[in-house]
């Protein structure tokens, strides 16, 4: 075997470039919906996809540091939930490019865009860890009504269908699960 070839297979590394588009400019697709309302609804789900981020990690979160009874059901109805918002925030992100915008995508991003308080660095009583995570639904969920009524107003049925769909009755749902753990029943003896 001889040495003396070139590689052609070499990667080449450490390369940078200029922007292609900046955050905050639309690429114009033929979709038959005018600036303003492609404009609204990029800047509202970028919010919406900022917070739900948010809200994702706080199920990872708490999903690595619940304890005490309920540990076993908290710990894998967490980690569900933030399945969940994988989901969700990959379709949010999604419809922004579709629109010609440009998804919110890395944590420094999200931190200075998200409406969600954040969680200390420690752990905290699973009532706490649920009342944050309700906290960040409902505000999440407010945001994707308002999103969801001017989008239509509009005319881009495509952002308001997805928000309500994928979004609203999500969150919904997880609002339900979550909320069932915050009941003061006993738990092997009735009153």
């Amino acid at each position: 075997m001889s040495t003396k070839q070139p590689v052609e297979a070499q990667p080449i590394l450490g390369q940078r470039g200029k922007e292609i588009q900046a955050y905050g400019t639309l690429t114009r697709y033929p979709l038959g919906l005018s600036d303003e309302a492609r404009a609204v609804s990029v800047a509202g789900l970028n919010q919406i996809l900022a917070d739900s981020i948010s809200l994702r990690d706080m199920y990872k979160k708490h999903h690595w540091q619940v304890s005490g009874p309920t540990f076993y059901e908290l710990h894998l109805l967490f980690d569900k939930h933030a399945s969940v918002q994988t989901e969700i925030v990959d379709e949010l992100a999604e419809r922004v490019q579709t629109l010609g915008g440009i998804a919110i995508a890395m944590a420094s991003d999200v931190a200075q865009l998200t409406r969600i308080e954040s969680p200390p660095r420690g752990r905290e009583e699973v009532p706490v860890q649920v009342s944050r995570l309700l906290e960040a639904h409902q505000h999440i969920l407010i945001a994707a009504r308002a999103l969801a009524r001017k989008a239509a107003e509009l005319g881009d049925d495509g952002t308001a269908d997805l928000v309500i769909s994928e979004v609203v009755r999500a969150n919904e749902a997880q609002v339900w699960f979550v909320s069932e753990h915050l009941v003061d029943t006993p738990l092997v003896r009735a009153r």
